[in-house]
C-alpha cells in the first residue's frame, strides 16, 4: 500500500519542479492534484524550512569568494550573509540570525541531541526558527545561566524552549550557575546524579549551536553585560589575553585556553569536549567580534560558520595576501 505523501515531501517535490524543472505553478498543481494556491504555500514552506535557499548574484557580490577563502584557510563550511554597510548592528544581527535559522533547520534530524548555548545571538536566532517535525530529538542547554543577580532560568530557558518548539523536541535545561564561586564546588556538583544526567546528554551531542562572546562588541555579549563577571574577573581576562568565549568558556586569539583560571569555574563544556561534537555551528554578527572569531577558528571549535559579509571581509583581509592566491582575487575585485 503506497505511503501517503507528507507536506514536507510535497514541498520538496513542488520546489524541484518549480526551481529545477521550470514548471509553472498551474502545471505543478495538476501533477500534484491540488490547487495553485496550495502549490504557492508549498513553495513558501520549502523556502521557510531551508529546502530552498535563494541567492541574488550581482557583479559586486563577494560572498562566494569570501566563502572560498575562509573555507580554504579554516576548513569550515561557510555561509556569508550579504548585508548593506548602512545597516546598524541590530539589523545585521537580525539578517544573520534569519540565515542561520534557515541553515540549521535542514540539518536537524530525528533522534539528534542538539546542544544550544544562550546569548544575544542565539536569542535572536531562536526567534527565526521555522517548524520541522522530528522524533526523539533532544535540545540540551550547553551551559548554566545563574549568577548573583538572577537565576538566569527565564532568559536561557526561553531560548531553549523556542528550539524545542520549532523541532518538536524534548528540552533539557541546565539549572546551574554560569560560573561557580570555586572550582572545587563545580567538581563536587559535577558528581551529582541530576547534573551528570545533563552532562551525559552533552557527551552524546550530534550538533552544537553557539555564538562567540566578546567584550568589545557593539552589542555586548550577555555574559559580559548581564552581571556574570565582576571587575576582578574582567581584569583577569584582559591580563590573560582572552579574546572571547563560547558557552562561557574562554580562549585567546591563537585558540589556546591553558591557564585561564575562570574556565575552571565555568559550567560550559571544555573546548576539548566541544571539538568532539560532529557538527558545530558557529554564528557571528558584528566585526567587533573578529578577535573572538579568530580565536574560535584557531581552536577548531566550528565545522560550520555563518557570519555577515563585513566580518567575513575583515577576517579574510587580515590574513597575509601571499598566503593564498584567492586573496589577490578578492583585492582585485575592490576595483571593479
Amino acid at each position: 500500500m503506497p505511503t501517503k505523501p507528507t507536506r514536507a515531501s510535497d514541498a520538496l517535490r513542488a520546489a524541484q519542479m518549480y526551481y529545477l524543472q521550470a514548471q509553472t505553478m498551474d502545471a505543478i498543481a495538476r501533477e500534484l492534484r491540488t490547487s495553485r494556491s496550495t502549490v504557492s504555500r508549498l513553495l513558501s514552506a520549502a523556502r521557510d524550512s531551508g529546502l530552498v535557499q535563494i541567492q541574488v548574484k550581482t557583479p559586486s557580490d563577494r560572498a562566494p569568494e569570501l566563502e572560498r577563502a575562509i573555507h580554504k584557510r579554516y576548513r569550515v563550511d561557510v555561509h556569508v550573509v550579504p548585508v548593506a554597510d548602512t545597516l546598524n548592528e541590530v539589523e545585521v544581527l537580525d539578517r544573520v540570525s534569519m540565515q542561520a535559522a534557515r541553515t540549521i533547520g535542514p540539518l536537524v534530524d530525528s533522534n539528534a541531541v542538539i546542544g544550544v548555548a544562550w546569548g544575544s545571538t542565539l536569542s535572536t536566532v531562536s526567534r527565526h526558527l521555522t517548524r520541522k517535525t522530528t522524533h526523539g530529538t533532544v535540545i540540551v542547554q550547553l551551559n548554566g545561566a545563574g549568577n548573583t543577580q538572577t537565576s538566569g532560568i527565564a532568559y536561557a530557558s526561553e531560548i531553549i524552549r523556542r528550539f524545542g518548539t520549532a523541532y518538536g523536541a524534548t528540552v533539557e535545561q541546565f539549572p546551574v550557575p554560569a560560573f561557580f564561586d570555586k572550582a572545587e564546588t563545580k567538581r563536587m556538583m559535577w558528581q551529582e546524579r541530576s547534573v551528570r544526567r545533563i552532562l551525559d546528554l552533552q557527551d552524546r551531542m550530534t550538533i552544537a549551536i553557539f555564538g562567540v562572546g566578546s567584550i568589545d562588541a557593539d552589542l555586548p555579549s550577555h555574559v559580559y553585560s548581564g552581571g556574570y563577571l565582576d571587575a576582578t574577573d574582567i581584569a583577569a581576562l584582559e591580563a590573560g589575553g582572552v579574546a572571547g568565549d563560547v558557552a562561557t568558556v574562554f580562549f585567546r586569539s591563537d585558540g589556546s585556553d591553558a591557564g585561564i583560571v575562570l574556565n575552571d569555574r565555568s559550567s560550559g563544556p571544555s573546548l576539548a569536549k566541544l571539538r568532539q561534537v560532529r557538527r558545530r555551528i558557529c554564528i557571528i554578527s558584528g566585526a567587533k567580534k573578529i578577535r573572538g572569531l579568530r580565536g574560535a577558528l584557531a581552536a577548531g571549535l566550528a565545522t560550520d560558520l555563518i557570519l555577515d559579509e563585513s566580518t567575513a571581509r575583515i577576517l579574510v583581509e587580515q590574513e597575509s595576501p601571499s598566503a593564498d592566491p584567492i586573496f589577490g582575487l578578492l583585492n582585485s575585485l575592490e576595483g571593479l
